[in-house]
């Protein structure tokens, strides 16, 4: 009987560490396999939940400035979503709260801030005044002419008296005087031959 006591007892000590060592297990696995994870940018907020148990019912919301954005949503095992966030000209509060069904231990509250996005400049437009201003063309100088056109037009005409030499003053004779003097001569000269002839005639007959 005694033998059979310890032996008894032995193996309850064993089967309770075991037990222990097993629970303790089951309750290390699930702390190390759910991952939250969630970001917030300037425009939107990323939310990216794995390795949930899914056999319980888990919750999840996020809310701007005590306004929700997602409204309490159930999900299982995992749960990923982007959402947007609206034009701001301030920093937002973005909180978000993971309920884990299977333990509080394993649930998420937290709250992160979105900061202003940066609104690219709008191009700068040149203003009249600061673009330079083309020089007004000059108007060319106007060749003013030598001479008017009635004066350059007009050509002196040379006068009767400059072009054609004036005739010669009348002194009696004309083209034909030359023949008359001629036809005398000859006149002359016949009948100083006829004379000759007869005062030689006259001799030889006396």
């Amino acid at each position: 009987m005694t033998v059979s006591k310890r032996s008894w007892r032995r193996r309850g000590a064993f089967i309770a560490a075991a037990t222990s060592v097993i629970g303790v297990g089951l309750c290390a696995v699930p702390a190390q396999a759910h991952a939250p994870a969630w970001s917030v940018s300037c425009s939107e907020v990323t939310v990216d939940l794995k390795a949930y148990n899914a056999k319980v019912t888990n919750t999840v919301t996020v809310s701007v400035d005590g306004k929700d954005i997602l409204p309490t949503q159930e999900f299982g095992s995992s749960f990923s979503k982007t959402l947007p966030l609206a034009e701001h000209t301030e920093k937002l509060s973005v909180h978000l709260v993971v309920k884990a069904g299977d333990s509080q231990q394993f649930s998420l509250d937290e709250t992160k801030t979105a900061p202003v996005c940066d609104t690219p400049k709008p191009p700068v437009t040149p203003t009249p005044s600061d673009t330079p201003s083309k020089p007004a063309p000059t108007p060319s100088e106007s060749v003013t002419p030598s001479a008017s056109p009635s004066e350059s037009a007009a050509v002196p005409v040379p006068s009767p008296s400059a072009s054609k030499p004036t005739d010669l003053a009348e002194t009696g004779s004309s083209s034909s005087t030359p023949l008359i003097a001629g036809a005398a001569a000859v006149v002359i000269v016949a009948g100083g031959g006829i004379m000759f002839a007869a005062r030689k005639r006259r001799s030889t007959q006396s």
